[in-house]
């Protein structure tokens, strides 16, 4: 089963363009590392979310120590409110299973 993981991104005011162009960038990198099944930033009044699901637990330790995922935090962390928030998530099986999870 994949593992999800919701990330929270708040930026600073005023910093949001910077973010958002930071993530955008790091985005195609992320996309090409082993076990990445999906890779969306979203975006809504307060800030960034990003949604994330992986292959394997293997998948998101390499992806948590990797260059990339560590440069951006590196890049972005002056210009966030609070560090990037993040929760790994199991689905709760409900009604149409095509539906019910990610």
């Amino acid at each position: 089963m994949s593992i999800v993981i919701v990330a929270t991104i708040s930026p600073k005011p005023g910093r949001i363009d910077a973010v958002r162009e930071a993530f955008t960038a790091a985005i195609p990198k992320m996309h090409e590392a082993p076990g990445c099944e999906l890779y969306a930033l979203h975006e809504d009044g307060y800030g960034l979310v990003l949604v994330e699901r992986w292959a394997t637990q293997d998948d998101v330790r390499a992806h948590g120590a990797g260059e990339t995922f560590n440069q951006l935090s590196e890049s972005v962390k002056e210009d966030l409110t609070e560090p990037i928030g993040v929760r790994m998530l199991t689905a709760v099986p409900a009604g149409d299973q095509t539906k019910g999870a990610l």
